[in-house]
């Protein structure tokens, strides 16, 4: 688990992070996943987030969604349940079967961390992913002048499905449920309202149609590009 006050990836630093030294060979993006919780509140969408840690020494108290980047030990472990197959497709596009598996465990384990909610139950010490619940929203990738990038996949799981209490490890912070009109006036990284608005898109289409909805990634300065 992170320390609280480290950065971690696959939120704020997907747009920013400390320049690459100049003539020095881009480096490989890492594989992240991060998880956008969600329920239909009295009024309109309401997701999970949180702010990063005060004490972050890059973007304090920015406001992002669950999530962090693959570990090894996030490949090949038992689920309560597999991905459905359209969300496999998806994740699959760009990503070995292994790596699509492992980026929807990673979504899952982070959320259990990073805010004490569970998506899937727990035997022991182990977590048994509900990976049948993901969704795929979109990816975003950090310009390759950055020294630390990120390949980060970001997918969708209805709150019903979650259960526990919001706690965590308190690397974030003010963790609760915003509307999305709140959540797109707060402190965000460029990324993520560019993926709030991904998200605010996927909702209005119709639920049997989502799947068939044009890959997107996001790329440089944060440009919306096909993924095709």
């Amino acid at each position: 688990m992170a320390d609280a006050t480290s950065d971690n990836p696959g939120k704020a630093e997907l747009r920013r992070g400390p320049p690459r030294v100049p003539g020095a060979r881009a480096v490989t993006p890492r594989h992240a996943a991060s998880l956008i919780v969600w329920r239909q509140g009295a009024a309109e969408a309401e997701i999970l987030m949180g702010t990063r840690h005060a004490k972050h020494k890059f973007m304090p108290s920015v406001l992002v969604f669950p999530g962090g980047r693959v570990d090894r030990a996030d490949h090949g472990v038992k689920a309560k349940s597999e991905l459905r197959p359209e969300t496999e497709a998806l994740l699959r596009h760009r990503a070995t079967p292994s790596l699509a598996r492992a980026l929807g465990v990673a979504a899952i384990r982070e959320l259990f961390e990073e805010t004490g909610l569970l998506l899937g139950e727990r035997k022991g010490q182990r977590l048994l992913a509900d990976l049948a619940a993901l969704d795929y929203l979109c990816r975003a990738v950090t310009p390759p002048s950055r020294a630390i990038r990120f390949n980060a996949r970001f997918l969708l799981a209805p709150a019903e499905r979650v259960t526990g209490e919001i706690g965590g490890s308190g690397e974030l912070e003010n963790l609760g449920w915003y509307p999305l009109s709140r959540a797109l006036e707060a402190q965000l990284a460029d990324i993520t309202r560019k993926i709030l608005g991904e998200f605010a898109e996927w909702l209005r289409t119709p639920a049997a149609e989502r799947t068939q909805r044009p890959k997107i990634v996001y790329r440089g300065n944060d440009n919306r590009m096909s993924d095709e």
